[in-house]
């Protein structure tokens, strides 16, 4: 069976996640600034708990952004020292949508705009429904001001997930069920990256990359 170990540490909370034998290891703390001091003891308990070496891991999920700029670096530069070493391949998952499977998971709802504090008045943004038991992204996922966010004309919300829901009052889309404080789960990592493991959507290690958003918004030159 296919064993696949996830990180995340795109926002205060620092995450690892292991999937061998059908069963689940997991480890989450909220440890803003202390990601880089924890994340590989986490992962040595994970190995320790399911009694394999992590030879034994057949693929590497990380959350790819967006997120703290310092913290998605952290993640995607374990995994290719730890892809590399063990020469096994990587899966990027977007952290926005590992928000809307964590929402699904632990309250059910299948359409869900996800929203992470991206600091400078703005937010990360992507909006999800849910498609053969995980989250996909509807439209696209961007950085704006709270005001600017939209959704697909065809999507119901049910849930709003992540921190840019602080912002409720001044976001310009709503939902009636809102989880301000939720944070990404490396857990949510490993079912939003098995359909990609499973038709062979896998990065070598050195192509993983980080998923900014803001990096690709551009300011139009002046004529």
């Amino acid at each position: 069976m296919t064993t696949l170990l996830a990180i995340d540490t795109a926002t205060e909370a620092c995450s690892a996640a292991l999937l061998h034998n059908g069963q689940r290891y997991h480890r989450f703390e909220i440890i803003p600034r202390l990601h880089a001091q924890r994340l590989l003891p986490m992962i040595e308990e994970l190995l320790a708990e399911a009694g394999i070496g992590m030879s034994a891991v057949d693929c590497l999920v990380f959350g790819r952004g967006p997120g703290a700029f310092t913290g998605v670096r952290i993640a995607t530069g374990m995994v290719q020292g730890l892809a590399f070493a063990i020469g096994k391949p990587v899966i990027g998952v977007s952290n926005l949508a590992a928000l809307a499977q964590r929402a699904y998971r632990e309250h059910g709802v299948e359409q869900v705009a996800a929203a992470i504090d991206a600091r400078m008045d703005e937010v990360y943004w992507g909006c999800y429904r849910l498609e053969q038991g995980v989250m996909r992204l509807q439209g696209e996922e961007r950085v704006c001001a709270p005001e600017q966010v939209s959704q697909p004309a065809e999507l119901v919300l049910q849930g709003g997930a992540g921190t840019g829901w602080q912002y409720a009052e001044r976001l310009a889309v709503q939902a009636e069920r809102q989880w301000p404080q939720m944070l990404p789960d490396a857990q949510d990592l490993l079912d939003l990256a098995m359909p990609d493991w499973q038709a062979g959507h896998w990065l070598d290690a050195a192509d993983a990359q980080p998923v900014y958003l803001r990096d690709q918004v551009a300011t139009p030159k002046q004529q």
